[in-house]
């Protein structure tokens, strides 16, 4: 799956080769709150679900989707080189990784944002629970991922997410 647009950028999955620029990304707007930090082995693990925009063989911008449970995911470290800010490269990650969530099932997106504007305009809504019923909570319990328990609002997590915003599209 490679998708050129129109300025050069291609989306593509994302390579072993490709987690020094994420890095990069996470580094730079973990800073300020806007990406969680993640430790690189967790990039390396996670590879499967990013995708990344490159134009003129340079990473511009990552994106991942992390399947939560049989119709929800979660769309996770979108971001975009801030040079390149502006040019439409997030809309297009945030495009494919929708587009990757329907492909394997999943009817609902959750993220963590404070990029509130910038979601709604690709269908997402505020929401202010978590949009899953007690069997399937009971079940996320049981994971290890840190995601997953800002997903749930778990306590332990509270000061990851001070500020930002749930949001959710149905597909």
């Amino acid at each position: 799956m490679t998708a050129t647009h129109p300025d050069g950028v291609s989306i593509r999955p994302a390579r072993t080769q490709d987690v020094r620029a994420i890095r990069s990304f996470i580094d730079t707007y973990s800073t300020d709150g806007r990406l969680l930090s993640k430790a690189t082995v967790t990039l390396f693990e996670d590879i499967q679900e990013f995708l990344v925009a490159e134009q003129n063989g340079r990473i511009v911008g990552c994106g991942a989707l992390h399947v939560m449970w049989e119709d929800l995911a979660e769309v996770r470290t979108l971001a975009v080189d801030p040079e390149m800010a502006g040019h439409g490269i997030g809309g297009a990650l945030l495009d494919a990784l929708l587009l990757r969530a329907r492909d394997v099932g999943v009817q609902r997106v959750f993220c963590l944002t404070f990029a509130v504007p910038f979601f709604e305009r690709h269908g997402f809504e505020e929401i202010d629970d978590t949009p899953v019923d007690h069997d399937v909570y009971e079940q996320l319990l049981q994971s290890y991922d840190e995601g997953v328990a800002e997903f749930l609002g778990l306590e332990r997590v509270k000061p990851n997410t001070l500020g930002n915003h749930r949001m959710l599209a149905r597909l």
